[in-house]
């Protein structure tokens, strides 16, 4: 349930009578399922990041299922991924029968380290899955060296970087296929949806026999597949919100730069760092405070500003500390674990005022001097639900 007493939010999807028309024009047709508006939003978003191919799924979870299933990856597979993204990244190899091998991330960007990665290549790694943190992307030249040394796909979970680019071109078509996803915390969604884009008519093929009950032709089913279909409904909502999406991603960029000029300089804070020959989509604008992270994200919530630490790492989620049965897999991932115990997001939507603009940059002002001048500012507890 959300918290009555924040005013300044994370996100804030942009929804409104344009999107309501275009459900209400769906439903009219009595077409609600396996229709032209998945068709159009499939080809329209692969268009936009310049790609052959768009097939679209109920969420980006199923997405990166049918990502991982269309290129053969199963019991006995590695994938390697990062620990600091949503638990799905890592979990959607799971569901598939294979394993997956946290790899460490850079420092900056937060993203897969291509050393790490190339240290934890083994004969069962079948594919390395790249996250664009916060919708930024990471060295994926250095990445794709390391999968093409090793004969294994490149595959990007690219939930928070719809629209991004990397040395010119869309993020989404460097690696053998890309998900995207349309939860509400994204800068455009369709509630729940995902998207796989690929340049490979193959995998295009078998990503659409895994959407629909392996389906070649009506109850001619010539593989295993799922219902994993995203609904008309839902694809009319992104068309819509996919003709929003240079407009949000251009009034982002001017929050950022008002943010990190606010805060930038601060002791002890670090304001997001920025890839040269990229754009990010600024999913998230988070910062470390090394040290004092947990004081001023206490004080923040007091304030009704909502913050929050995008991502606790997934190998240290019980599922995967379990897994790891106590063989140091921290100890490996150094990086991460520091980046953990720093990083805070802070609202960066779209649509915050330049009034909120400025709140939140005078409240972290305010919060970061407290906690590196009180003498007992370490000692305050962390709010609850805040971890």
């Amino acid at each position: 349930m959300p918290d009555s007493n924040v005013r300044i939010r994370l996100a804030s999807p942009d929804l409104g009578e344009e999107e309501a028309e275009a459900v209400r024009r769906v439903l009219c047709s009595g077409v609600l399922t396996n229709g032209a508006e998945n068709e159009a939003f499939a080809q329209e978003f692969a268009d936009r990041h310049q790609a052959r191919f768009g097939v679209t799924f109920c969420t980006g979870t199923a997405a990166l299922q049918a990502m991982l299933l269309a290129e053969g990856i199963g019991p006995g597979d590695e994938v390697i991924v990062p620990s600091m993204t949503f638990v799905a990244t890592a979990t959607s190899v799971c569901h598939v029968g294979a394993t997956p091998v946290f790899a460490d991330i850079d420092p900056r960007t937060f993203n897969l380290d291509p050393v790490s990665v190339a240290a934890r290549i083994t004969g069962a790694t079948r594919a390395v899955m790249t996250v664009h943190y916060a919708g930024q992307p990471g060295d994926l030249d250095g990445l794709a060296r390391v999968c093409a040394a090793a004969g294994v796909p490149l595959l990007e979970d690219a939930a928070q970087a719809a629209g991004a680019q990397y040395r010119g071109r869309p993020v989404g078509t460097v690696g053998r296929s890309a998900m995207f996803s349309f939860t509400p915390a994204k800068n455009i969604t369709t509630g729940e949806g995902g998207i796989v884009l690929t340049d490979d008519p193959g995998v295009a093929e078998r990503l659409r026999l895994l959407r629909n009950h392996g389906q070649t032709g009506l109850y001619q089913h010539e593989s295993l597949g799922y219902n994993w279909r995203l609904t008309e409904m839902q694809a009319a909502i992104g068309r819509v919100q996919l003709r929003k999406l240079d407009g949000i991603l251009g009034r982002k960029q001017q929050i950022v730069r008002s943010l990190t000029r606010r805060l930038t300089g601060l002791p002890g804070l670090t304001t997001p760092h920025e890839v040269s020959d990229a754009r990010g989509t600024w999913a998230l604008y988070t910062c470390l405070l090394p040290g004092i992270r947990d004081q001023v994200l206490a004080d923040l919530l007091d304030r009704g500003i909502e913050a929050r630490i995008y991502f606790p790492p997934v190998h240290r989620q019980p599922l995967f500390a379990r897994r790891d049965g106590g063989t140091g897999l921290a100890a490996e991932l150094p990086v991460t674990e520091a980046v953990a115990q720093a990083m805070l997001s802070l609202p960066v939507h779209h649509r915050l005022t330049e009034a909120e603009v400025s709140e939140i940059a005078d409240a972290v002002s305010t919060a970061v001097e407290r906690a590196t001048t009180a003498p007992n500012a370490m000692d305050r507890p962390m709010p609850v639900g805040a971890r």
